[in-house]
């Protein structure tokens, strides 16, 4: 126990004093994580012992990280990416495997073990290039969905390598004892009993998600017990893993599409926020084991050698990454991020490479190098993208990393944050009413167009505290926030309602739920993004249908009060009681189209009347 205790102290002690300084130096979380593995590792002060044993358990983080992304992501839009990720996805692996492949066959291996090694190699590192995308804001956008597409088929793709590795054997299988933890074992079923029971977990999983998991969470949530929910999520997240592990499919992959059947549940925030703490640390001390687990005295025995596999490997998927995004017409700009992304080897390789030396595929004198080979890219991977948004930055200002603007406000009372579609607008009432806001936008493509038009633009994240007080929020009496992300905009009010408790705060919410999710953290004037403009447009309607105009004017007004009166006692239910909440709604609805039509039906027999009195009756 004691020895674990201080495993678990070096680890994150190491964490706490790598990641801040490499922050500061603007390298990054990931590469702090992957510094402080060297420093506390078996080449560095050796204060960590069995580095695999420790990769084993931290790998879950990777699962996590999955199934927090499923939860991001709904159906309908994984639907949408079907082109990409099949398209893309495939086109990447088959052409990195063929090109990695035909130049290991260069180097006098036998075509199996080239073969071998061009599929384990094609793939990238998840853990890495996610977390970086996430932590510079840039995985929701055009380039950022392209990655995930393939970084999802490549984990789709660890299923159909496992089943071809064993039928690359040039050696005797290696005998290495028990294989796990398995909760049974498939490998003597034949062929469709395995495929048959693969379907039926995953149906399970659908089942369960989409099902079950509604009624438990609510019976968990009525106990009012968070520490609770906290153990149901978690034991969600191990259990589809152990199922998925159980079939021979990856946790990964499984946890992934449990999240994305949750991405509808009124249960997703609250399974984020419970899950996230422990993605974030598992996956830390997961980044610092692969920096640990650098074999220095290999490398130096064998420089040149993995120096040359290194640049190969980086090199050739580059190069397949950029005609990729060519066949599939992504913009130059967006091919270059695309290709650097994608371009290292992935965590899936320690796991392959040694499910390929038991299974006498390769010998132990190519594996060896191969995996210091992709931990160094893994390692590079980061630099790479540091190296990326310096020169994205300095060719035309659109780099995503620019350095946030300096900001010369002179005691104005408004912040506007978002500059977009809706704030555009915004600002221009706000300007022509003579109250000049601090304007920031995140999106510098957009600020320079701005600029353009004569609009005084800020750029940079006004999430970050330090970028929040340029901006004079300590002065402003008030902040206005037409972010379209809501995860941002609810990190934005929970910075504000911590620092800036004086600051007024009003915002827009894109639909229903998003303007639930910002009543929870209690802002209290809250305008749905499409909700006024639905509204004109329906009054606009009634008008070329004959409706006079005051009527349509007033029925809109009528619907507006309606509704707006209905939000806090729907509010109230819309999490504890789905289908009270439904019934509720739908009564509403009712409600207001009775309300409607009585109203209408008053004022046109008022007109008849009128008509009728003044003599202007026709037939």
């Amino acid at each position: 126990m004691e020895h674990f205790l201080l495993q678990l102290f070096i680890f994150l002690a190491a964490a706490a004093i790598a990641v801040p300084l490499a922050k500061k130096c603007g390298l990054g979380s990931i590469l702090g994580y992957l510094l402080a593995g060297i420093v506390i590792g078996p080449f560095g002060l050796s204060l960590i012992g069995d580095i695999e044993e420790v990769m084993h358990f931290t790998e879950f983080g990777v699962v996590m990280m999955l199934f927090l992304v499923g939860l991001e992501l709904k159906p309908s839009l994984l639907w949408q990416l079907r082109i990409p990720i099949l398209g893309m996805g495939g086109t990447q692996v088959v052409l990195s495997s063929v090109a990695i492949g035909g130049a290991v066959s260069l180097s006098g291996l036998p075509w199996q073990q080239a073969v071998a090694i061009g599929l384990i190699v094609s793939l990238s590192s998840t853990a890495i290039v996610l977390q970086t995308l996430r932590e510079r804001g840039i995985l929701n956008t055009s380039p950022g969905r392209s990655i995930f597409s393939v970084l999802l088929f490549q984990d789709l793709a660890v299923i159909p390598i496992l089943a071809i590795l064993p039928l690359l054997a040039t050696a005797a299988v290696i005998d290495s004892g028990p294989q796990g933890s398995a909760l049974f074992d498939m490998s003597g079923l034949p062929g469709y009993v395995r495929i048959l029971v693969t379907l039926l977990a995953v149906n399970f999983i659908f089942f369960v998600g989409k099902f079950a998991s509604r009624p438990i969470f609510r019976a968990i949530a009525s106990t009012r017990v968070h520490e609770i929910f906290v153990a149901a999520a978690l034991a969600l997240v191990v259990g589809i893993s152990l199922l998925m592990s159980a079939v021979g499919l990856s946790p990964a992959l499984g946890t992934f599409l449990a999240g994305v059947v949750l991405a509808e549940s009124e249960y997703r925030h609250e399974l984020e926020s419970d899950i996230q703490p422990f993605k974030g640390l598992l996956l830390g001390i997961f980044f610092i084991s692969i920096g640990a687990s650098l074999n220095f005295t290999l490398i130096g025995d064998h420089a040149l050698l993995i120096a040359a596999m290194v640049l190969g490997l980086l090199g050739i998927k580059w190069l397949v990454l950029m005609i990729t995004g060519v066949l599939f017409k992504m913009p130059g700009s967006e091919r270059w991020l695309f290709a650097v992304a994608l371009a290292q080897g992935g965590e899936f390789a320690f796991v392959l490479f040694q499910y390929a030396k038991v299974n006498g595929i390769l010998p132990n004198n190519v594996v060896e190098p191969l995996i210091s080979a992709v931990a160094i890219s893994m390692f590079l991977t980061p630099l790479l993208f540091l190296l990326h948004a310096r020169l994205a930055a300095g060719d035309d200002g659109e780099g995503q990393d620019r350095a946030a603007d300096a900001i010369k406000h002179q005691g104005n009372r408004v912040i506007l944050a978002g500059f977009g579609r809706l704030g555009t607008d915004l600002g221009r009432f706000l300007i022509a009413s003579g109250i000049r806001p601090v304007i920031l936008d995140h999106d510098a493509a957009n600020v320079d167009i701005l600029r353009r038009f004569g609009f005084e633009v800020y750029y940079g994240d006004i999430t970050r505290l330090d970028l929040l007080a340029a901006a004079g929020a300590a002065e402003a009496e008030l902040i206005i926030i037409t972010i379209g992300d809501i995860e941002k905009a609810r990190e934005l009010v929970h910075l504000v309602q911590k620092h800036y408790p004086h600051l007024k705060i009003a915002a827009n919410a894109s639909d229903r739920s998003a303007a639930y999710d910002l009543m929870d953290m209690g802002v209290a004037v809250i305008r749905r993004e499409t909700f006024g403009s639905a509204l004109s447009l329906g009054q606009d309607a009634l008008k070329m249908l004959g409706v006079h105009p005051y009527e349509a004017y007033k029925l809109m007004r009528i619907f507006r009060k309606k509704d707006e009166d209905s939000m806090p006692e729907l509010y109230k239910i819309h999490r504890d009681d789905e289908e009270k909440y439904i019934f509720m709604y739908q009564k509403h609805n009712a409600d207001l189209e009775e309300l409607m039509k009585m109203d209408l039906d008053a004022d046109v027999e008022e007109e008849l009347d009128k008509a009728w009195s003044v003599g202007k009756m026709e037939e």
